[in-house]
């Protein structure tokens, strides 16, 4: 029997979705307030309470409310999980995919309600109930979450990942694809921002969008809770802890977990990593998991040094390290095993040492015995104490190292470090105001930290950085996403992720790539940078990220022995600059790499332990211990990509995006003299429904024009449905899916996809790719065409703007404009084609100023996915949907 009110289907549910016995009473009260779609400000627990299970409210309460059927459902179908740092897989994504795992047990007959809701929402007939997608690692951007819009999705990243999507710039995206991810994260979708106490640049800016959106009526506009167990203020619409809760056992053994602190004054700064690790080494008889924490990089690899020529099992973790590495150290490792639960390695015995920068501190599940650092102001202490006898199952010590020493008035240190400096000193007043036990140790429970005084412990925060204004130019600035070239009034977005703080360095990302080298400067125009990162772009896995500073240092010591080789520099606004090494380096030069990525060949070397050291030498057979890109797994160690030489023969399964032919100018035969040829043709493959455009391109066998129009608009009336819209935006996206491909009917375009039938009309050329092309964009012949159509005519003004735009905008153009190299029609007269060309930025205007940017990215979204569904042959929603719609429209 169902369960009768909405109390005991979460209870019930619960238990049966996550395998634990009960659930906390907080978690309860979020779930109802998630039922009325009363989405809190805050959710404010300790360290412990199991802040993540916020996912499992969310999922509930979307269950809840999908009983009745779509259109009951006004919670956001798509939870946008935002982490400060992500080094190591995190204990959101794993509580997600432990979610979508269980829904898809059978056994369990508690879920089938669950299942059964769930099941009503989605647009397709896909096994999983849920998607889950992380922008990085293993799940990296596995286009789930985009697949169907409908369909309830877990999307995790962090806060570069996450809200340069949300700004329209996308951090390692094209332009095309830009609005349809800014589209989905910003609309129908429930952001959380762990430890948002972290980023409150980061947190201002989310709130700044949601009060945009509400100011310009978006569509299905953005919401935003934070998450944290040290909040920077006070918030009267908050979930916390209630009287039940610090009843409950299990959060009691938690917040009360013994963690004995102790203070070692040194004199001297440059001592304290020297001291740090003395203190950590008192425990390397003791057969125990030893956590250290540094602020400095430099004194995290100088610690990990001195243990290892102890003889001791250490492993090092800092936020430097390439994502591949850190990947596998989450993976692989015996000592990183024994600090994590639920990991398959087995465990490595006796005592075991993990050094780690602060990349270690937030989103780690990690617990360790003991704990020795130095000191850092309070809301990063919280945080390292976070990491210790976690669960309450121990006592452990904690050994700071401070510095006593009186600063100089002559120090050359900036203001910016030395407040930094007066946040550490207040931080070690206010923990020595903790309960103190007769042998001097302080209690560091989380139920201490609590209880110390809200303003004294915001006054021991890490200073929070120059937060820069948003503003609706600005807004409309980062729109503008099919002008690729500098715009003027339209920055980078970095600093309005981040805030500017001048205490932190400016960072720089490098990877390495074998087209960097292969790609000569005669092929340069052929073949730009922009274009082929886009095609293959960078993932998180191939990125290391260090210190700008540091970076050019390896740099320049690279290019003391490789001085010609290639470099691309990609700026943080996409375009790319392709030079050698040695004027990258050059003083007279002077290239800002701040918030850049250096890309590499191989052949420069510069890697060792997945860390940038310009001594490390290449060697010459391991190309891919350098280019990584094909690296990138789905979560059963597939490749979603990959790329061949100089063969015809796709991969199974894969489909054809680029070939590059390196010596253009070769003769494609050779005599019988001749020796065979060296490599020519580089053929780059992705895995459809795998791969990260916008889908449509992924099409793994060719497609008649008219069957994939009249999928696109079988999908399209699917997701209308599923998601409950109304006209006139639901008749206009299933019009316009039917509609979007009526320039792909042309003699030209059918020429440039390799179609010599000419009683067939392709829509998708399958794994045929012809070199080149004029120009033609067929989603601006589709506008001509449907300019002409009987039923568009009948519309009113205001929907024809919104079919014309989707179809416009389907591939990404038209945001503002069509390049004017691209607006043109073979069969149009060049004054009408001027005139749509024309009208494209104004419809655009009048249609932003009707949904708002991320409305209108959201509903040009909705045609993409009906596309790339139709594209990629999935199973279309279920038949019942049919009855309730009205019939196909034929194009």
């Amino acid at each position: 029997m169902a369960p009768i009110n909405s109390s005991e289907f979460f209870r019930e549910s619960y238990c049966a979705l996550t395998g634990h016995p009960g659930s906390f009473p907080w978690q309860e009260n979020l779930f109802l307030r998630f039922c009325q779609c009363d989405i809190p400000k805050d959710l404010n627990l300790p360290t412990g309470c199991g802040k993540t299970s916020a996912m499992v409210a969310w999922l509930l309460a979307l269950a809840w409310q999908a009983q009745a059927g779509p259109e009951g459902v006004s919670l956001p179908r798509r939870l946008v999980w935002v982490v400060n740092r992500r080094v190591v897989v995190d204990q959101a994504t794993s509580e997600a995919g432990k979610l979508k795992q269980r829904l898809k047990e059978e056994g369990r007959r508690e879920l089938d309600p669950v299942r059964a809701a769930l099941r009503k929402l989605s647009a397709t007939n896909a096994d999983d109930l849920i998607a889950v997608s992380t922008l990085r690692g293993q799940f990296a951007d596995n286009a789930e979450w985009r697949d169907d819009p409908a369909r309830p999705a877990v999307v995790v990243g962090t806060v570069d990942m996450i809200g340069s999507r949300l700004l329209f710039a996308g951090y390692g995206r094209g332009f095309k694809s830009r609005p349809l991810h800014a589209g989905f994260i910003g609309q129908d979708a429930l952001l959380i921002h762990d430890e948002a106490h972290l980023e409150p640049a980061f947190q201002d800016l989310v709130l700044a969008v949601e009060s945009e959106q509400q100011r310009c009526h978006d569509f299905r506009r953005l919401r935003v809770m934070a998450l944290t167990a040290t909040s920077r203020s006070a918030n009267d619409n908050e979930v916390t802890l209630t009287a039940a809760d610090r009843k409950h056992e299990e959060i009691k053994n938690r917040i009360g977990a013994k963690k004995w602190v102790t203070f070692h004054p040194i004199d001297d700064e440059k001592q304290i990593a020297s001291e740090v690790c003395n203190r950590a080494l008192e425990f390397k008889d003791s057969g125990q998991a030893i956590l250290i924490f540094l602020r400095r990089v430099e004194d995290v690899q100088a610690v990990a040094s001195r243990l290892r020529r102890e003889n001791l099992g250490v492993e090092q973790l800092t936020g430097t390290l390439r994502g591949y590495e850190r990947d596998e150290l989450a993976r692989t490792d015996a000592i990183f095993a024994r600090f994590m639960p639920d990991m398959t390695v087995t465990p490595k015995d006796g005592t075991v040492y993990l050094v780690c920068t602060s990349a270690g501190e937030v989103g780690v599940n990690m617990s360790a015995d003991h704990l020795a650092c130095d000191l850092t102001p309070f809301d990063s202490m919280a945080q390292r104490l976070g990491r210790v006898n976690r669960f309450g199952k121990g006592e452990a010590r904690v050994e700071i190292v401070h510095c006593t020493a009186v600063q100089d008035q002559a120090s050359k240190k900036r203001p910016a470090q030395l407040r930094f400096e007066r946040a550490c000193k207040q931080t070690l007043l206010l923990l020595r105001k903790l309960p103190k036990r007769v042998d001097e140790r302080y209690d560091g429970s989380p139920a201490a930290l609590g209880d110390l005084p809200l303003e004294d412990r915001q006054a021991a925060f890490t200073p929070s950085p120059t937060i820069l204004a948003t503003s609706d130019i600005l807004f409309d600035a980062w729109a503008l996403t099919s002008i690729r070239e500098m715009l003027p009034g339209r920055p980078p977005v970095a600093d309005w992720l981040h805030g500017i703080a001048e205490w932190e360095p400016p960072q720089t990302y490098v990877a390495w790539r074998q087209e960097v080298g292969l790609i000569t400067p005669e092929l340069w125009e052929t073949y730009k940078a922009e274009d082929l990162l886009e095609d293959y772009p960078l993932k998180p896995h191939e990125l290391l990220r260090d210190a700008t500073f540091r970076v050019s240092k390896q740099l320049g010591v690279i290019a003391d022995k490789l001085p010609d080789v290639s470099v691309w520099v990609v700026e943080p606004d996409g375009r790319v600059r392709a030079l050698k090494l040695v004027d990258l380096v050059s003083p007279e030069r002077r290239i800002d790499l701040a918030d850049c990525t250096v890309v590499l060949p191989p052949v420069a070397g510069g890697l060792h332990g997945g860390m940038l050291d310009g001594d490390a030498g290449f060697d010459g057979a391991r190309h891919d211990l350098y280019d990584i890109s094909e690296k990138w797994l789905d979560e059963n160690n597939v490749p979603r990509r990959c790329r061949v030489w100089d063969s015809d023969e796709p991969p199974r399964g894969m489909r054809l995006v680029r070939t590059i032919d390196i010596r253009p100018d070769a003769d494609d035969e050779l005599s019988e003299e001749e020796h065979a040829p060296t490599r020519r043709y580089w053929r780059w493959y992705v895995r459809p429904r795998s791969a990260d455009d916008d889908g449509s391109w992924t099409a793994p066998r060719e497609q008649e024009w008219q069957a994939h129009t009249q999928a696109a608009e079988r999908f399209a009336r699917g997701l209308v449905t599923r998601l409950g819209l109304s006209d006139p935006e639901a008749s206009a996206i299933v019009l316009a899916a039917g509609w979007h491909d009526l320039g792909k009917r042309r003699g030209l375009w059918q020429r440039l996809i390799g179609n010599r039938d000419p009683d067939r009309i392709l829509a998708k050329s399958g794994n045929k790719m012809l070199f080149g092309g004029s120009g033609y964009r067929h989603e601006f012949g589709s506008l001509v065409d449907v300019s002409r159509l009987a039923e568009f005519l009948r519309l009113k003004p205001n929907d024809q703007d919104l079919v014309l735009h989707v179809i416009a905008a389907h591939h990404g153009r038209a945001r503002p404009c069509f390049p004017s190299d691209e607006a043109f029609d073979p069969e149009c007269a060049d004054e009408i084609a001027t005139e749509i060309a024309c009208e494209a930025p104004r419809r655009f205007a009048r249609l932003q100023r009707r949904y708002g940017r991320w409305g209108l990215a959201y509903l040009e979204s909705l045609v993409r996915a009906a596309d790339a569904l139709a594209s990629q042959n999935v199973e279309p929603e279920p038949a019942d949907l049919t009855s309730a719609l009205a019939p196909e429209s034929e194009p």
